[in-house]
């Protein structure tokens, strides 16, 4: 959840690093800070709040020096505070870290420290690692080096950039279960939790993995085995993101803008990457017991992807939320078991928890990410890359429509290996082939409605959301959005359930939203509407073009066009839920970028 930046550059890197962190921001934070190394002295800014806050009291560009870290934090040992705010700094004032991820063992480490007369100014687990190193620094012993043999000593994970006053113009960083990238500019060299924060400057990245340590020196970098100090190579990658892309593009916010980049990025998904998809299809095929794993957002795809496997494939598969998966399943996990985990970031610390606990049991792993280079990538024996480009919104949007489709083609496939499926799949393909333009087609129509609907509900502060087969996960999805970024509470359902308790809370003008596509569950839908709307309530329905006979029952409508298969209604039928999530938020004066108490990559358990 933190973001981390690290400039070695040929001039003042301060306001590089200030406008670094404001493109982390969406990694979601509490605290900020910022240290230059110049003239053999470490100066360090930093408090509690956000970056322009800060920069506004304290001036984060008035910095000295052209080698610098910058760290955004996320609270997860000792309260949001100035003391706690990264970097953090040894006994001596020479050397400042900062760092992302969790140190397991701190308590242990920080005992023993104290005990060597460390004195400790903050009470975060951070501050362990500082010391670690000052503890390894002797005369004559590089940073790297340093560096290394402290964390020799480390429980847990950690993406962390380091810098000394003894020397002055190289930066020191290490990975392990947290994501870290190298940037390789002209002249200059950055690290970074996430790619966005040096686009501006290069295009050219590495992507580290764990136990890798990194030297950036004015002569260049060198990556190392944090095990054996041994060199280890890793390819230059070059990113075809711009840096447009990950900015606004003139939209108020990134998520609207997120929201309208779904053709594009739908399109992009649907493209290709045939080759892995039938690997996938194969191991599922080949599993006598496959789960779906995922948190969130993600998991909602799974719920959908799941019926998607049933339906098209005939195949049973079992959704499940990451962080229950070891208790509930774990015993029954064996190399007979796949392992599908889904994570936009790659980064989840739930998920990834999952998989490591399968791999240990000998489960097969494979996994659905729209992050490169990521920890579950190099987890799984096989993954597929959505293509939703950076999402920087915390509210995922593109990357839950993406999975979607990543989970159609997956089943799909399966369904033409197995040859047994009662769908014309020929006909479905082609149905996906045009969802990226009905997509666009839903956003123009629905957009206005949800302004106007927004309007006209966002003072409510109570929703249910229903739907009935696979539109369940649709009506969960749909709940998350709105409560996460408008903070209305609302709880999805299924609908045939809901008169096993939710409908209690029926009374006039109770809003219900339902997700009603034009399937085999219809007529059972209805049956559910006519049911809320007889106690009072008002009845949004997200239908298709055409249905009347919702329309009529219904308070207001999203429309849908028509001619889509069940089995990829999810995908469209969100969309209106997305946009009318965003507008609410908007209208109550939320920031829709940036919920509170949320971030885009839980990296803790």
């Amino acid at each position: 959840m933190c973001g981390i930046i690290g400039i070695l550059e040929r001039k003042n890197v301060a306001p590089m690093i200030r406008k670094s962190l404001k493109r982390l921001e969406y990694r979601g934070y509490d605290s900020v800070g910022v240290c230059t190394v110049h003239e053999g002295k470490l100066h360090i800014k930093k408090d509690k709040g956000k970056i322009d806050e800060i920069h506004a009291r304290l001036n984060l560009d008035d910095l000295p020096g052209s080698v610098g870290i910058g760290h955004t934090r996320w609270a997860t040992h000792g309260a949001p505070s100035q003391v706690n705010a990264h970097p953090h700094t040894d006994c001596s004032g020479t050397l400042a870290l900062v760092h992302n991820g969790i140190i397991e063992n701190f308590q242990e480490l920080k005992n023993k420290l104290i005990s060597r007369g460390h004195v400790f100014k903050s009470n975060t687990d951070t501050e362990v690692l500082v010391h670690l190193i000052e503890e390894e620094y002797k005369e004559g012993v590089p940073l790297e080096e340093a560096v290394r043999k402290a964390f020799q000593h480390v429980e847990g994970s950690y993406a962390v950039a380091v810098v000394s006053t003894k020397e002055p113009e190289k930066i020191v960083c290490v990975r392990k279960e947290s994501p870290l990238v190298l940037g390789i500019g002209d002249g200059a060299l950055y690290c970074a939790s996430d790619i966005p924060a040096f686009l501006e400057y290069t295009r050219k990245a590495i992507i580290l993995q764990d136990h890798d340590l990194a030297v950036l020196t004015r002569d260049g970098f060198r990556i190392l085995s944090l095990k054996t100090g041994e060199p280890v190579e890793r390819e230059v990658v070059t990113i075809d993101w711009t840096a447009e892309m990950a900015s606004k593009g003139g939209y108020p916010h990134f998520m609207l803008k997120e929201i309208h980049e779904q053709p594009y990025a739908l399109a992009d998904t649907l493209r290709g990457r045939e080759f892995y998809i039938g690997l996938i299809s194969w191991l599922i095929e080949n599993s006598k017991k496959v789960f779906l794993v995922a948190a969130g957002t993600s998991y909602h795809a799974c719920l959908a992807g799941a019926y998607m496997l049933s339906r098209l494939a005939g195949v049973a598969t079992i959704p499940v939320i990451a962080s229950e998966f070891c208790e509930k399943y774990g015993d029954s996990v064996d190399s007979d078991t796949l392992v599908l985990a889904v994570s936009q970031s790659g980064e989840t610390a739930d998920t990834l928890n999952a998989v490591r606990y399968a791999r240990k049991r000998g489960a097969k792993i494979a996994s659905i990410t729209n992050t490169l280079g990521s920890s579950i990538t190099r987890y799984s024996q096989v993954y597929v890359l959505t293509q939703a480009g950076p999402e920087i919104g915390v509210a995922a949007t593109k990357t839950f429509t993406t999975q979607l489709a990543t989970f159609a083609l997956i089943s799909l496939k399966l369904a033409e290996n197995l040859g047994n499926s009662a769908f014309d799949l020929r006909a479905i393909r082609e149905e996906l082939k045009a969802i990226p333009s009905l997509c666009e087609e839903v956003i123009r129509i629905n957009e206005p409605r949800a302004q106007q609907l927004a309007k006209r509900y966002s003072t409510y502060e109570n929703f249910y959301f229903l739907g009935r087969g696979i539109s369940v996960a649709t009506a969960l999805e749909g709940a998350l959005k709105l409560k996460e970024i408008s903070y209305i509470h609302a709880e999805g359902y299924p609908a045939g359930e809901s008169k096993h308790g939710p409908i209690a809370l029926i009374q006039d003008n109770f809003p219900c939203v339902f997700v009603a596509p034009n399937d085999v569950t219809h007529p059972k839908i209805i049956g559910n509407i006519m049911e809320m709307k007889a106690r009072g309530a008002k009845v949004i329905s997200v239908i298709e073009e055409g249905d009347r006979e919702v329309e009529e029952l219904s308070n207001d409508t999203f429309i849908i066009p028509k001619g889509v298969s069940e089995v990829l209604t999810p995908i469209l039928f969100v969309v209106p839920l997305q946009l009318f999530a965003y507008y609410c938020a908007v209208e109550r004066g939320a920031d829709p970028d940036k919920p509170r108490n949320l971030a885009k990559s839980v990296t803790v358990q």
